[in-house]
């Protein structure tokens, strides 16, 4: 890809409807038009994923719900959306996301003959599809998840945007699908039952995430890039993007200014909003290249200031310790940056939590909720959870820094040969595994039996590597680094994405990410991995192409992870939580977990932070309360 084919087109005021959240639900053997209690109850559980604004439709066969978080066009863009011919809906839009450039494409269907009632985004993709049929997805540009319901055909069409930014679910009836942002909504439909069988918990304790794969037995996610089609036939699936290689011939220099003049273009493009709007900052290169890049494109626009947050916790700079994975504390890099930003307007806040907010039970019932599954990762959870629920005091959208680990391979573990090598997915080895995996330290021996993980894992594995497309004479290390790559952008990068959603849709936050625009993913995945440790480091890429905007202590900072409380009396205040419920003889999670290796763990005295510790604890008393809230039945 050569320069000059990046466009660069900044914003116009007016465009996206949000993060929303939505479902529906359709049935060929029933009349719908009198289902509208049990869609309120379904669009109800999403409120905090859209607080603004609530829309029903219903007609025989078809039921849309949906929640509104208000981003742009506030007026315009009420929901679901309609569009038709002489008076009659032919197509109704149930839709959550921001398509980027939607500008392009409402002029192009302009000069195609349609005419729009709104600003919105939403109308966009509405018109888009009376164009383009189901080919509408290959023409937009951004995080989407909707449902257009075609009232002439009777065809429900699911789509999702290309690296599974915005969640979509659906649960196939034996007359129809049912359908929602968040399992939450499909459930609150009486069809559908929350049943986890051995393989749904296989799913749930191994860390894996696999395409299309939901936990709850019925229940799927329609997979990045994948579109599901649901009609009187029958259900249909279908991919319209995925990763596919080519011969990557830039030299390094364009190679860099490609990836910069493609960084300059998404950011520009993701500016849009009618609300506050801020930024994620760690002081990483990352976030802190996303800051730096919004603060410019706002100046030379004349926009004016941007706000930056970064989470932090009581006493962790002046105490903080390194581990294997954290070598510094984020405030000085985080501090430096904002010093380097300021001229261009950047004004900076830190979130400071202490540990009882972390145990706040009130705030871990909220994550759990958020996520409808006990698949967190601790307090490194729950302080997002607060993070989010704290800047969505002052601002409405939020650009992140995540994925870009994924995309130019930043973890440390893409730089140590025993874990490129393991023969399973790097994130779950040592290191890093622990964190993922501590739950599965205290299964009793016949759960661990009969669910064989690692046999589970190791499937999985084989099934990723054998999707791995494939560059003609391609050997040694590029080939392997393409492997990891390729793990990373379709397996674990969908543990984060979905993890940031939840958190931050809970808080009614709308998090952009940048490094998922599909052009940036294509672009890097096809350089060779040579190219992109071309200085001995992780993303050098990266590095190269920011070099000019940012200070040199983030330039020369090492990876270091999103952090993790250090205070002892966190840890402390898990063993007593654990010690009271094991005292009070009704564990929920007993037929799964062994007791006596959790009474074990807290008869180990407390030194520092222990972090197989800490993991296992926190598994554990979230599965229990997920057991105790949600009630699922385990099946075999």
């Amino acid at each position: 890809m050569a320069v000059d084919q990046v466009k660069r087109l900044f914003r116009q005021r007016r465009g996206g409807v949000g993060m929303c959240g939505i479902c529906g639900w359709i049935d060929f053997d029933r009349d719908l038009q009198g289902a509208w209690d049990t869609l309120r109850d379904m669009t109800a559980t999403m409120a905090c994923r859209g607080p603004d604004d609530e829309g029903m439709w219903l007609s025989p066969h078809g039921a849309l719900g949906h929640r509104r978080l208000a981003i742009i066009d506030i007026e315009g863009g009420r929901q679901p959306m309609a569009a038709g011919e002489e008076g009659r809906a032919r197509a109704v839009l149930t839709y959550s996301g921001e398509v980027y450039n939607f500008r392009e494409l409402r002029a192009e269907l302009a000069a195609r003959g349609h005419t729009f009632r709104t600003g919105s985004d939403t109308e966009v993709v509405l018109r888009a599809y009376l164009e383009w049929g189901a080919d509408l997805a290959t023409h937009l540009n951004g995080m989407y998840a909707f449902a257009i319901w075609d009232t002439r055909t009777e065809e429900l069409l699911l789509v999702r945007d290309r690296m599974g930014i915005k969640p979509l679910y659906y649960y196939p009836t034996p007359a129809g699908v049912i359908f929602g942002s968040e399992p939450k909504a499909i459930l609150a439909n009486p069809l559908a039952r929350p049943v986890v069988d051995a393989e749904g918990l296989r799913e749930l304790l191994t860390f894996v995430k696999t395409p299309e794969h939901a936990v709850y037995r019925g229940m799927h996610e329609v997979r990045p890039g994948g579109i599901v089609r649901i009609g009187r036939g029958g259900l249909t699936k279908d991919r319209y993007w995925k990763l596919e290689t080519r011969e990557h011939t830039d030299d390094l220099d364009t190679t860099v200014r490609t990836v910069r003049a493609l960084l300059d273009d998404i950011v520009e493009r993701q500016l849009i909003s009618d609300v506050p709007l801020c930024t994620l900052l760690s002081g990483g290169l990352d976030s802190s290249t996303v800051t730096a890049l919004a603060a410019r494109a706002l100046r030379e626009h004349g926009e004016g200031d941007l706000r930056s947050f970064a989470v932090d916790f009581v006493g962790y700079t002046e105490n903080f310790s390194p581990d294997e994975l954290r070598d510094t504390p984020d405030a000085p890099f985080v501090y430096d940056l904002a010093r380097h930003l300021a001229p261009l307007g950047v004004r900076h806040e830190d979130i400071v939590l202490d540990s009882a907010a972390l145990m706040d039970p009130a705030v871990r019932d909220a994550v759990l909720r958020s996520r409808d599954l006990p698949a967190g990762i601790g307090d490194m959870d729950t302080s997002l959870y607060l993070l989010f629920k704290a800047i969505r005091e002052q601002s409405t959208v939020a650009l992140s820094g995540e994925s870009a680990d994924e995309v130019f391979g930043g973890y440390r573990w893409f730089h140590d040969p025993e874990a490129v090598h393991a023969g399973t997915f790097p994130w779950l080895t040592a290191p890093a595994g622990g964190q993922f995996t501590g739950l599965q330290h205290v299964l009793g021996a016949d759960a661990a039996r009969e669910l064989d993980l690692p046999g589970y894992r190791d499937r999985r594995y084989r099934e990723a590597l054998d999707e791995v497309p494939r560059l003609p004479g391609e050997t040694g290390l590029e080939a392997r680094m393409r492997e990891i790559s390729y793990l990373h952008l379709t397996r674990f990068v969908q543990l984060l994405l979905d993890r940031k959603d939840r958190m931050s849709m809970a808080s009614g936050l709308e998090v952009r990410v940048p490094f998922c625009d599909h052009r940036l993913v294509e672009y890097v995945f096809n350089s060779p991995w040579a190219m992109k440790t071309f200085d001995g480091r992780e993303k050098s890429l990266l590095r190269a192409a920011a070099a000019d905007v940012l200070p040199n202590s983030i330039l020369e900072r090492r990876k270091s992870p999103y952090p993790s409380t250090q205070d002892p009396g966190y840890e402390k205040a898990l063993r007593e939580e654990a010690t009271h419920l094991l005292a009070s003889g009704h564990v929920a999670a007993s037929p799964l977990i062994d007791l006596s290796r959790v009474r074990a763990m807290l008869e180990r005295p407390q030194s520092g932070n222990d972090h197989d510790v800490r993991s296992t604890l926190e598994g554990f008393l979230q599965f229990n309360t997920w057991l105790e809230e949600y009630r699922p039945q385990l099946a075999a």
